[in-house]
């Protein structure tokens, strides 16, 4: 019988015919395995499976924010949000880089007001450049508690529950990741900055849910001090980047890292221009990914690259096939499509991602274009990640 269907298939639709159904089966299995099974595991993920590090629910813990710029619009905002989250005990540790003494003043003063919050200045001097690293070093080790939680002043989180649940993630391992997405603003720029964020971190949060980590968010991370100071704190001195990624693949192993995926674990980076200026984010922090493990630099390569494909296989099977094998190539675009929209819809959902689906067909169709060109740009040295 199944002679008779491949003689039948092989005579009506020749060898040609043959070989472009084996590329769009075989480029539909590696996008099943992506959107079916390794980033489904987002949404399905539950932290609590893994063995306890500590007994306490309720582990200190030391916010350590860096302030490079008189940022008052912070000090109203985004710092109140980490001064009143519902958790005990913690703390909130600023450091101000920066050489403007009535505005340390004013943040030194919210210490009547917030017991919890601490301060600190490292005198600006445009001989001697702060990096962030130094910075968050100095945070370090003015802090008061074990359990370290890195943010930034463009971040803020969504709850007031986020310290919370990303406290409790340090009772399953001693780093702990989170998500950060940008702030929800109107216009196509801004979905695609989203989105773009979306899927790149279902890369590096399925490879840690496969005990493979690689990174975190500077935004939203944790690690404890004594992990810190046992590899003799950051590396890569000579970058301004990398203390979420390349000074985390230094410490990283397979089981010592805790995921936190939650809404209201999740934190809201600000957008603070359109095209031109997030393209130089990209470039900035992308400085570091030449230095990554060659699993994780391809992991996302082999997506992309058998998406692309797939759409030019099944493409051309409507193109120039005759009408049944137009039909089945187009229905298996659609069952691939419904795979994809199913896990962007939940794990958006999981991550507190909203209004991603919508428009995702195209974003789905020119993501691995775009990929590219960020690609590229990441290939031009960027002076200013480099000390």
């Amino acid at each position: 019988m199944i002679e008779q269907y491949w003689n039948f298939f092989v005579e009506h639709y020749g060898w040609q015919g043959v070989a472009l159904a084996a590329a769009i089966l075989a480029l539909l299995g590696i996008q099943v395995y992506y959107y079916a099974i390794a980033y489904a595991r987002i949404a399905k993920y539950r932290n609590d499976r893994r063995p306890r590090r500590i007994e306490s629910n309720t582990p200190e813990i030391s916010v350590i924010v860096t302030l490079y710029n008189e940022n008052s619009a912070y000090l109203e905002s985004g710092l109140l949000q980490l001064l009143s989250q519902e958790y005990s005990p913690y703390e909130v540790v600023v450091v101000y880089v920066g050489s403007d003494n009535d505005f340390y003043e004013d943040l030194s003063r919210m210490r009547l007001y917030y017991p919890n919050l601490r301060t600190t200045k490292i005198e600006a001097k445009s001989r001697f450049p702060i990096s962030p690293k130094m910075a968050i070093n100095v945070g370090i080790k003015a802090a008061q508690h074990e359990h370290i939680i890195l943010t930034t002043p463009d971040a803020e989180p969504r709850s007031t529950r986020w310290l919370a649940l990303m406290a409790k993630g340090f009772t399953r391992g001693d780093i702990v990741i989170g998500y950060c997405g940008y702030e929800r603003t109107k216009g196509i720029a801004n979905y695609i900055m989203r989105v773009e964020r979306l899927t790149s971190a279902m890369e590096w949060l399925s490879s840690a849910i496969r005990r493979h980590p690689y990174r975190g968010d500077r935004n939203n991370l944790g690690f404890t001090k004594s992990l810190y100071f046992s590899v003799n704190g950051f590396g890569n001195l000579n970058m301004n980047t990398g203390e979420d990624d390349l000074f985390m693949q230094q410490i990283m192993t397979r089981d010592n890292v805790s995921i936190v995926l939650s809404p209201r674990a999740m934190v809201s980076e600000k957008c603070w221009g359109g095209w031109r200026w997030w393209l130089s984010q990209k470039r900035y922090f992308g400085s570091t990914h030449r230095f990554y493990p060659t699993d994780a630099r391809t992991f996302g390569h082999w997506e992309r690259g058998s998406r692309l494909l797939f759409f030019a296989t099944v493409g051309t099977a409507l193109a120039v096939m005759p009408l049944e094998y137009k039909i089945a190539a187009g229905a298996l675009l659609l069952l691939r499509y419904a795979i994809v929209a199913t896990t962007i819809h939940r794990t958006g959902k999981r991550l507190g991602e909203q209004g991603i689906v919508a428009a995702y067909p195209l974003h789905d169709l020119f993501g691995p274009l775009l990929s590219l060109f960020i690609g590229s740009i990441t290939l031009q040295k960027d002076p200013s990640a480099w000390r």
